[in-house]
């Protein structure tokens, strides 16, 4: 094929749906994966109608340990590399540590650390062989913050993917692949619904701090273009992230302390 593929995972929805929108308006094939295959046929179709670009379609459920190697044999088969892949794919696990089960920890690691990890880790040779590659990890701003009681490894994940990205991009410089760890702050999604947090973090939080999902593809497109190894879409983001490397570590685990119920169920 003569155009270049994007692999998107989680593309079912929110930030996923949003970034193969706006790779397929810059003239990529793209191709979706999430667990819900009505989902992305709908906008697979969408897509190719309106932008006259290949969707391909597979279901699969990061969870499983085989599906990222799955994932990447059905597009083969179909003739196709991957050269920009947006590692997207995520959900928060509410509640304490103690009180969930160790299966619920594990498949949240498996979609959100180790898949990404293995996907990138599969295409990164062709990419460098090619010498193009785009690769986008969306972690978060809580990654960029310190700890905070409940959903404890949502965070964790969130700062490997970072320091992940980060490696990753100093690696592959001058082989004219670029990475770059995306991390949002709250983004109009399903991401709250999920979890069962829509109406508590809407109470907690003032509307001008939220952006679209549209908006955060676009910044997070244009910061892999531009190979910026992190990139924090959102003035109200920039803002906090820039206040968290400032503030003294007893301080800021005080400040989560005392605000981060507003935002967890316990």
């Amino acid at each position: 094929m003569d155009r270049r593929l994007a692999l998107v995972t989680g593309a079912s929805a929110g930030i996923g749906a949003a970034f193969a929108r706006v790779l397929a308006r810059h003239g990529y094939d793209v191709a979706l994966t999430a667990r819900r295959a009505e989902r992305l046929q709908a906008l697979a179709g969408e897509i190719s109608l309106r932008d006259g670009v290949e969707a391909l379609t597979i279901a699969a459920d990061l969870a499983e340990p085989a599906a990222p190697g799955r994932i990447l044999d059905h597009l083969a088969a179909h003739g196709r590399t991957v050269d920009f892949l947006v590692n997207n794919a995520g959900y928060g696990l509410p509640g304490s540590y103690a009180a969930t089960r160790w299966e619920d920890q594990g498949a949240m690691i498996q979609v959100m650390m180790t898949a990404p990890a293995e996907l990138a880790h599969r295409v990164l040779p062709g990419m460098i062989d090619r010498r193009f590659g785009r690769i986008v990890n969306v972690a978060s701003l809580a990654g960029l913050l310190p700890g905070s009681g409940g959903q404890t490894l949502y965070g964790a994940v969130k700062s490997f993917l970072i320091k992940f990205s980060q490696s990753l991009h100093l690696e592959a410089a001058g082989q004219g692949v670029h990475v770059t760890a995306l991390c949002p702050g709250f983004t109009y999604s399903e991401f709250h619904d999920v979890n069962g947090m829509r109406a508590q973090i809407s109470a907690a939080t003032p509307r001008w701090i939220w952006m679209d999902a549209d908006e955060v593809a676009k910044a997070g497109y244009a910061a892999v273009e531009a190979n910026k190894a992190i990139s924090v879409p959102g003035a109200a983001n920039k803002v906090i992230a820039a206040l968290a490397k400032l503030v003294p570590d007893d301080l800021a685990l005080a400040v989560m302390a005392s605000q981060g119920p507003r935002f967890r169920k316990l």
